[in-house]
């Protein structure tokens, strides 16, 4: 697939300024500093679309993104230690709130660094999702640290670190694109199920 222009649309910072969304929705999801907006920038072919940052728990709000034939929702980062107990909590219940609209979700992609083993928070995401039978697709972001072998085995400890086929795991590097084809892919397979085509 070829994507063909991808804009911003607006921040959501509570359930009611949610989108009701009138093409298939994809939700972006991870720890903060897991790459959510390099991806999306990866995807947009274009540096500044969402806004990245070195220090972590930038993204506070729902921002959604319009992709032309798909929506991107870039949700708050989970699990950074830096921030208050009452920001967190905020935090989750946004999360919370977004995932109870899951008529509007077509597909969830969960972020996490291919270096490193799953955290607490990673494992309650994902069965976060399994519970709400919410389907996901998990993406290790920051491929291009590792040499193509290492890529290989981690992909497979990844997976089996979250109960899962090695199919749901795609490498992706935000730096060198690696990945971005299979990751069109997978939108396109994701697309083709919502009725999009």
């Amino acid at each position: 697939m070829l994507i063909k222009e991808a804009k911003f649309m607006t921040s959501a910072a509570r359930a009611e300024q949610f989108l009701k969304p009138a093409k298939p929705m994809i939700a972006v999801c991870g720890k903060s500093n897991s790459g959510k907006s390099t991806l999306i920038n990866l995807l947009a072919g274009r540096k500044g679309l969402a806004k990245t940052s070195a220090a972590p728990g930038r993204t506070r709000l729902v921002n959604y993104f319009d992709f032309g034939e798909f929506l991107l929702a870039d949700l708050p980062g989970y699990g950074y230690a830096a921030v208050s107990k009452e920001e967190k909590l905020k935090w989750a219940k946004t999360l919370d709130a977004f995932f109870a609209c899951k008529e509007d979700i077509a597909h969830v992609f969960v972020l996490s660094d291919i270096r490193r083993d799953p955290s607490e928070d990673d494992l309650q995401m994902i069965n976060f999702l399994n519970y709400h039978i919410l389907p996901f697709t998990v993406i290790a972001t920051k491929s291009d640290k590792l040499s193509r072998m290492k890529i290989k085995e981690r992909v497979r400890k990844v997976a089996q670190c979250y109960g899962l086929g090695e199919g749901n795991v795609i490498a992706v590097s935000g730096l060198t694109g690696g990945g971005k084809e299979e990751l069109l892919k997978k939108i396109e397979s994701i697309l083709e199920q919502s009725g999009a085509e």
